[in-house]
């Protein structure tokens, strides 16, 4: 693993000599780059989801053996293997060019989408297995004039049903994007259609995907569309009823203060709000970051750019994550010292701090949600850069892209389930987990099995309340990242 510390780079002549820039700031925090992509395990690679196992799984839109993307797996020491090239089949049948990250099922599996593909030439719904057993669930655009979907993209989110929800670009002029339910079995719902109102005031081709709350309601975003043509947030319950537009951006008219044309992911953090990114927009017309109510009141956080050479970083479109100091954690596809994008930190107040400026040399370009672990550390992927292949890195100019991680934070442990009934089983991912000697929801203790050294399963004890799951391990007390919901 190379790692870049932000402790010697606190002089500039010293980051140029290595041909990379570093945050300067007194942060303890410790950027590095775990792992490289060379082509054949994948290029262009999407965001990463902790499994049971302990490794770290993903989607590459490129690359493999027959350049149409991969499901790779990197272990925590940064190695990375191909479990799956798509286009193995006749006609890709079983999928090509996957645009978004895996979900971990509560059954334990991975699922995902690729955006390609198939029988009818418009993506696929995946299951696959840790040792690289593909099973196609779903081929979109199976119904008459695509009612269903077509290009499915962006992070599909697990609910609190155990089914999964998604969303899909769509067909130009046959439909405008979808929203759909699916089971784990492989049955899709259609939940919503885009551009159902006239002039598309709900918003066109969402390809950001979902984020769900604490209970039945999912938000998303359109990059397009909307009244002002610059898109949307919207929410939607999981039943498919009481679709609601809740912002429309460009509101401030001219060059769009609130913001433009969201690309990421939003996020429901600890507080109940909702939290995300816009592409462009903002007060300097270079991307923003934003907050907003689950009722729909918007808020500005932060205008990327606000001086000469958008050193902050510019052009955000990878969404925000929060971490467990509270913090939130994103990327941007350009701008810092050397034009390649950054990595920052942003409080809730709106202070920004540049965490790492990325050059070709590890990592450039990067535009996917970064995830925290349960070993406390962020890892994310960057689009291009890293050592180059040009054979194996398809179009990508510039290196198949790299995996990045920022040490910082203690380990704790993480509920798959986000909430559950008393007598449900649920999945706790975590590390060095052999040996434990107690888990218990909120204070009431559990019946548990130790599956590995990073997953046990606990059944929700009679009388737990909503709270904390905590896991007395040789090592110590780990505690849930989050609250768990107990479920009437």
């Amino acid at each position: 693993m190379r790692l870049l510390s932000a402790k010697i780079c606190f002089v500039a002549g010293i980051c140029a000599a290595l041909m990379f820039s570093c945050a300067l700031s007194a942060s303890a925090q410790t950027f590095g780059v775990l792992a490289d992509f060379n082509g054949t395990d994948g290029s262009v690679p999407s965001a990463l989801v902790q499994a049971t196992d302990g490794n770290f799984y993903g989607t590459a839109a490129h690359g493999g053996a027959f350049n149409q993307g991969t499901v790779f797996k990197v272990s925590p020491s940064g190695t990375i293997t191909s479990i799956y090239s798509f286009c193995a089949l006749p006609s890709c049948a079983d999928g090509m060019q996957p645009g978004g990250p895996l979900v971990l099922g509560s059954d334990g599996n991975l699922y995902g989408t690729a955006a390609g593909g198939g029988s009818q030439n418009k993506g696929t719904f995946f299951k696959i297995g840790y040792d690289g057993t593909l099973t196609t669930l779903y081929n979109f655009c199976s119904l008459s004039a695509c009612s269903d979907g077509a290009f499915p993209a962006g992070a599909v989110v697990l609910g609190s049903d155990g089914n999964f929800y998604g969303t899909t670009e769509g067909v130009s002029s046959i439909t405008f994007g979808t929203i759909y339910q699916m089971t784990p079995a492989g049955s899709l719902t259609g939940l919503y259609r885009f551009c159902s109102k006239t002039n598309c005031a709900d918003g066109t081709t969402s390809r950001s995907g979902l984020a769900r709350d604490r209970g039945d309601t999912v938000f998303g975003t359109t990059p397009d569309g909307g009244p002002n043509g610059n898109g949307t947030i919207f929410r939607i319950e999981t039943n498919g009823k009481f679709f609601k537009t809740l912002h429309n951006f460009c509101s401030g008219g001219g060059a769009c203060p609130d913001g433009s044309n969201p690309y990421g992911p939003l996020l429901v953090a600890y507080d109940g709000n909702i939290y995300g990114t816009a592409g462009s927009g903002g007060a300097n017309a270079s991307g923003a970051a934003f907050s907003m109510t689950s009722s729909g009141s918007y808020a500005l956080i932060y205008s990327f750019c606000p001086t000469s050479g958008c050193l902050d970083g510019t052009l955000p479109q990878s969404g925000l994550f929060q971490a467990t100091d509270g913090n939130f954690y994103g990327t941007t596809v350009e701008g810092g010292y050397n034009g390649w994008g950054v990595f920052f930190r942003l409080t809730k107040s709106g202070t920004e701090t540049r965490l790492h400026s990325f050059h070709v040399t590890d990592g450039a370009l990067p535009n996917t949600q970064v995830v925290q672990a349960t070993d406390g550390s962020i890892y994310g992927t960057t689009s291009n850069g890293g050592p180059r292949n040009p054979k194996l890195c398809g179009n990508v100019p510039f290196g198949c892209g790299t995996i990045f991680r920022e040490s910082m934070g203690a380990a704790f442990v993480k509920p798959v389930q986000l909430q559950g009934k008393v007598g449900d089983t649920v999945i706790i991912l975590g590390n060095a987990l052999t040996g434990s000697t107690g888990v218990t929801f909120n204070g009431t203790t559990a019946v548990y099995t130790i599956v590995s050294d990073t997953e046990i399963t606990a059944t929700v004890p009679s009388g737990a309340t909503t709270g904390t799951i905590q896991v007395t391990t040789p090592g110590g007390t780990l505690v849930s990242n989050i609250q768990f919901q107990v479920l009437p």
